[in-house]
């Protein structure tokens, strides 16, 4: 697929609804419904000018810090339950019962717990989006083929190197697609846990402009958020392709036999 066929197809649908919006909007007199013209100077003025510093970088900090720690915990458990019956069938129970439970709930009790700081909302972010990562990296170990397990049995290629060179290659796929949807669920929770005691971020400041009234700058922070996802998701998806190459590779390859 070319280049300008790939940027088409990304950024198409997203001009088009733009221009839908402006044209819809251009003669709107409605307190709440301003002109896109209107939103679109606040982003600007607000959102790359003082609140890009004050605001959007914090955001993005806590979230990658959350998200961080969700990826090395979720990772690590889920190849250890993956591969063992005994630790899955004992941990099992434990982890339904905490997965159940919607993580802004918890966000009470983790202020009580530790505090109004960033780290409550590290925290928050961090037990949330782990779940889909730590479930996905369970079914992917389990899913390792039988045949290249007693392959690298009877080589005796165990341990370190048995996860190095089989397990997580195997489970890549599988554990990349937690880790998207681990990605937009950081996303929601960091807006959520800075609503709670926060004295900046995305989510205090849309509120705080909700609050206040300035609706222009509250649908300029709606559409920051969209940015922000949308750019985290590009990133995430070039480090994907990047790692998992061989994998897209031998998806074609079969298609086209």
């Amino acid at each position: 697929m070319s280049i300008v066929r790939r940027l088409g197809l990304t950024f198409g649908l997203p001009i088009i609804l733009l221009a839908a919006w402006w044209f819809a909007s251009a003669n709107s007199t409605d307190f709440f419904f301003p002109p896109l013209s209107e939103i679109l100077t606040a982003l600007k003025d607000e959102w790359f000018g003082p609140r890009l510093l004050a605001d959007v970088v914090p955001s993005v900090l806590r979230l990658l810090a959350g998200y961080a720690v969700a990826v090395v915990v979720a990772v690590t458990l889920g190849v250890v339950i993956g591969t063992s019956r005994t630790v899955r069938a004992t941990l099992e129970p434990v982890l339904e019962f905490f997965r159940a439970i919607p993580p802004p709930v918890l966000v009470p009790i983790f202020l009580l717990l530790f505090g109004i700081g960033d780290g409550m909302k590290i925290i928050v972010i961090a037990f949330g989006c782990m779940w889909p990562i730590l479930l996905n990296t369970v079914e992917g170990v389990r899913a390792v083929d039988s045949v290249l397990s007693d392959t690298a049995r009877t080589y005796r290629i165990t341990g370190t190197a048995r996860l190095r060179t089989l397990v997580l290659p195997a489970a890549s796929p599988q554990i990349y697609a937690g880790l998207r949807q681990g990605l937009s669920v950081a996303i929601i929770l960091m807006v959520i846990s800075e609503l709670f005691a926060a004295s900046n971020g995305l989510g205090f400041a849309v509120v705080q402009a909700q609050r206040s009234f300035a609706i222009a700058e509250t649908w300029a922070g709606m559409l920051m958020l969209g940015l922000l996802g949308f750019l985290l998701a590009m990133l995430f998806k070039l480090v994907e392709n990047r790692q998992l190459a061989w994998y897209h590779g031998l998806r074609r390859a079969q298609r086209s036999s």
